[in-house]
This record gives C-alpha cells, sequence and structure tokens, in this order.
C-alpha cells in the first residue's frame, strides 16, 4: 500500500478540508504532515460550518482514525479549544484522534516572539498570523524546541522555564512590551496558564510513535491520505520567498512529516480554486483591485478563516499552478469555487509573465520583480448558477470549456469539481 497525498497548489485556503472530509470515507487513516494552526481547513455538512486548525479534516468520519503527524507544530491551548468545539459538534475525538510524540509544542513566549519579529519588519511585514509558527520551526532547526512526548518527562517543566528564559533575554533586544500585549485576548500570564492546563491533553488523547503506526498501517493493507496545509507557494523552498509560510508544504514533505519513505507516495492530489487568493503580503502577479477583485471577494467569502483577514484576489496563474504541478508530481486536480465565478461574463486567464523583454510560461525566481506583469487571456463566463448541479454533464458549456483549458495548459486532468461549499456539492468527473 501507498500513502495518497492531498494538499494545496496556490496560496493556501483552497478548499482542501472541504475536500478531505469529501474523500474521508475511502480511507482508513487521515494524516496532517506539517504546518500548525496557522491553517483554517473548513468544512461544511448538514447546515453547519466547522473550522479545523490543527486537527486533520476526517475528523468527523468516526470510523477513520486522524493522526496529528511529527511534521505538525501544535498549541496546546488552541489544540484544547479546537476539541472542546468537536466534542461540543456531538465529536468524540478521543476515540479517532492520535498525536505524534515528535510534534513539536509551540509555547506561550514562541508567540511572543513572532509578534515581536512582526513588529520590528515595520513596511516589510510577511502578513504572519502571530500563531508563534515560525519562533518554532526556528528552535525545531536549532534544537531547541519541546515536543509532545516530552510532557510526560519529570523535567518537562525545567526545561519549559529555560527556554521561556531563552525567549525573554531575545524580546529585550527588540525592546518588546510583553506586558502590554495580548495573546488571542489575553495577557501572557494568563494565556501561559491556560496553556500549562491544556498539557492534559497528552492524557485524554494517545501520544503515539506516529512513523510506526503509518507504516505498520500501511504493511496491514490500511488505506492512507495525508492531508497538507497552507499551500506549495507558500513553501518556505519552492514558494515566494520570504513571504511564505515556515514549513515545506510540498508533497516531498510528506515523508519527513510522518516518517514514509519516497518509494511509499501514491496519487497525489493537488487542489487550487478557480482563481487566486492570498492573505498578507507578498508577490501576486495576477491580483485584482477593481470591481472584479471584489466581486470575487465577496462571491467567494474571501476572509481569513485563521485571521479573518481580507484576501487579496485575482484571476488564475497558469504559470504558477503548472508550476506547483511539477513540484508536487501532481497526478489528479481538484477546481473548488468554480461557482464563485457564476457572475461574470468573461474571465480572464494569466498565462505566460513579461519581465522586461523576457515571456515566461514558468514561476521565475524574479517573481518578486515589480517589472515583473502577467500576460492575461479572456475566456467567456458561464452566467449561471451551479451550486445545485450534481452532474458532470449538468455543468455549462463554458465551465466545461474553462476545465478542458486548464487540464491542457497544464497537462494534468481535473477529476472533481467543487460547486460549492457544502460535502455535497461536489461532482466527480
Amino acid at each position: 500500500m501507498k500513502v495518497d497525498v492531498l494538499l494545496g497548489l496556490q496560496w493556501g485556503d483552497e478548499g482542501k478540508g472541504k475536500i478531505v472530509d469529501v474523500f474521508t470515507p475511502k480511507y482508513d487513516i487521515i494524516a496532517r504532515f506539517q504546518g500548525g494552526p496557522n491553517a483554517g481547513h473548513t468544512l461544511e455538512f448538514n447546515g453547519l460550518k466547522h473550522v479545523l486548525h490543527t486537527i486533520p479534516s476526517g475528523i468527523f468520519h468516526e470510523e477513520t482514525i486522524n493522526l496529528i503527524g511529527n511534521g505538525v507544530i501544535i498549541d496546546l491551548k488552541i489544540l484544547q479549544d479546537e476539541l472542546q468545539k468537536l466534542i461540543d459538534k456531538g465529536a468524540n475525538p478521543s476515540k479517532n484522534l492520535m498525536i505524534s510524540k515528535k510534534s513539536h509544542l509551540i509555547t506561550p513566549s514562541h508567540r511572543l516572539l513572532d509578534a515581536a519579529y512582526e513588529q520590528s519588519k515595520g513596511k516589510q511585514k510577511i502578513g504572519s498570523t502571530l500563531k508563534g509558527i515560525g519562533p518554532t520551526y526556528t528552535d525545531k532547526i536549532a534544537r531547541l524546541g519541546l515536543r509532545m512526548g516530552d510532557i510526560q518527562m519529570k523535567n518537562f517543566k525545567e526545561r519549559y522555564e529555560h527556554l521561556k528564559a531563552l525567549h525573554f533575554e531575545i524580546l529585550k533586544t527588540y525592546s518588546f512590551d510583553i506586558s502590554s500585549h495580548k495573546i488571542d485576548g489575553l495577557n501572557f500570564e494568563e494565556y501561559e496558564q491556560k496553556w500549562m492546563e491544556a498539557t492534559k491533553i497528552a492524557s485524554e488523547i494517545p501520544v503515539i510513535d506516529s512513523e510506526q503506526f503509518i507504516n505498520q498501517s500501511l504493511k496491514s493493507g490500511k488505506l492512507i491520505l495525508a492531508e497538507g496545509a497552507q499551500g506549495t507557494l507558500l513553501d518556505v523552498d519552492f514558494g515566494s520567498y520570504p513571504f511564505v509560510t515556515s514549513s515545506n508544504t510540498v508533497s516531498a514533505a510528506v515523508c519527513t512529516g510522518l516518517g514514509v519513505a519516497p518509494n511509499k507516495i501514491g496519487r497525489t492530489y493537488g487542489v487550487f480554486k478557480a482563481y487566486c487568493t492570498r492573505v498578507g503580503s507578498g508577490p501576486f502577479p495576477t491580483e485584482l483591485f477593481d470591481n472584479s477583485g471584489q466581486l470575487l471577494r465577496d462571491n467567494g467569502h474571501e476572509y481569513g478563516s485563521t485571521t479573518g483577514r481580507p484576501r487579496r484576489c485575482g484571476w488564475l496563474d497558469i504559470p504558477a499552478l503548472r508550476y506547483s504541478i511539477m513540484i508536487n508530481g501532481v497526478t489528479d486536480l481538484i477546481i473548488t469555487k468554480a461557482d464563485v465565478m457564476d457572475d461574470f461574463d468573461s474571465i480572464d486567464v494569466c498565462t505566460h509573465y513579461q519581465i522586461n523583454e523576457q515571456k515566461l510560461d514558468y514561476m521565475p525566481y524574479e517573481i518578486l520583480d515589480d517589472q515583473l506583469k502577467p500576460v492575461l487571456e479572456s475566456h467567456k463566463g458561464w452566467r449561471k448558477d451551479i451550486v445545485d448541479l450534481t452532474e458532470i454533464n449538468q455543468l455549462p458549456k463554458e465551465l466545461m470549456e474553462y476545465i478542458e483549458y486548464i487540464e491542457k495548459a497544464v497537462d494534468c486532468p481535473i477529476s472533481v469539481v467543487s460547486v460549492g461549499p457544502d460535502r455535497v456539492q461536489t461532482i466527480i468527473r
């Protein structure tokens, strides 16, 4: 058996959570392999909306195990709040959720560092979610971090205090006012107390040697889907650096984020919107600043599920999509939010980039160059409400032409079309 992968191909917010939820009945295990609570995976079914930040998107399927892998970083307070919301909605995460012992912990002082670093950048801010993601991955690489398995160790509190002291020394160099800073509405001491109370999670949810569990599950014939967070264009190596997240978001990260060998990777599902969005700073060649951009934002309810910030919106970027498909080895494409474009008479698509006298059909290192401009091609819109359609042959001719154009342009098949936020609004080709 092999591990299938589902990840985002743009700047995040592609609708991965919904698709994982739709796919979950086919799998025995859903495993998150990177990122942290900066993710916001939204699921809708039975008239209710659910937003997940750390927990895999298969959690509402009781028969499927959900694993938070070693490549994920965890804020215990945020995870505890998320677990309580699931329980309030009738889920029982203690029965189908597991956490890797090797998952690193986001401490309260990591979140202070995140705020201090972002504040120090001034106009060069990257648009951090201020969840402590970057500082936690920094400590992981510097071999200073605390992990989920450490909570049960006798010296955990001592190690925690030592790490906090190191962080406070760094904060002094930034002249950061700890006393006035709020973490999710709480001062540091209040947040720290609740964070410490949340360490009880380690006794309520199974904390396991996840790499052993995954590989034994593969040997026994279990079907596994690895769930990615953020998007390919936010990858720390291959994204629009430095306006990226602090982890590898690409399919190769499944190997290090779950502990599986490269030859154990199966199908790779790449999720992308019918247009593009981005939260925070950074290059966005097809960004729209006119009424079309606002219409995409309004129709798509494009506001961050983690931060609430309005998303920047623009046309589909073929060179960027082709780049993401190449990096990830995508075998199947999934297009989401096609319904958001129901009201457009015409739809533009970026086919190339123009930089000085050069025309490029791929995403170059110079993506940050102000001289880089998109070359656009116009397509006819479908001007039809598609949210209630259930069969592929019901889709408007213009939408099918749009889908077939994308497939040909990127040389990869689109196997799923999402026509609305609910799990039932999904058409399999």
